[in-house]
């Protein structure tokens, strides 16, 4: 299974840099200069990206590719995304931590059982990690802040998250 870890907003200056959204919670490793990225373009073109050079831009990062030397070149790359293979990734040790893929797909109940909805993706805010539902009635969205307050338990096992939602939340808006 693919996750990705960042991708190509646009172009930046006349050298062939691209500005990169991160989607990983570990930029340095997997954007450090000499490592290699694997591509996929808007028309689903897969190609590996030998990493040249990074420096951070603003809660981005601006990025220098091999090969992607002009302007024009880093323009044609609007839209990649950058691919690692979830079998690649670490292990973790901590039972309260998460990987965005295990969490997505995973079914949303209350502590009383009702079923709320499925993990569709989760968000990355500056006030902290948001679980996107998309409700089992009508399939509207609902977001779920991840914090312990209201996330109770997650199981891998059952691939099931148990909230504890505070008045309001579930609401129709």
């Amino acid at each position: 299974m693919d996750l990705v870890v960042g991708r190509v907003v646009k172009a930046h200056g006349i050298s062939g840099e691209v500005v990169v959204e991160i989607r990983t919670d570990d930029p340095e490793a997997r954007f450090a200069a000499g490592s290699v990225l694997r591509g996929r373009s808007k028309s689903g073109a897969e190609r590996e990206y030998a990493i040249e050079s990074v420096r951070a831009h603003g809660g981005r990062l601006l990025v220098r590719l091999s090969g992607v030397t002009d302007r024009n070149g880093a323009d044609e790359l609007r839209g990649t995304v950058f691919l690692v293979d979830t079998a690649e990734l670490p292990a973790i040790d901590d039972p309260d931590e998460f990987y965005d893929h295990e969490l997505e797909g995973m079914r949303v109940v209350t502590v009383a059982d009702e079923p709320v909805g499925k993990v569709s993706e989760v968000l990355h805010t500056a006030a902290g990690e948001i679980l996107a539902v998309k409700a089992d009635e009508g399939g509207r969205e609902i977001l779920v802040p991840f914090v312990g307050a209201i996330v109770t338990s997650v199981s891998r096992e059952s691939a099931t998250i148990v909230i504890d939602p505070p008045e309001g939340l579930l609401d129709l808006a």
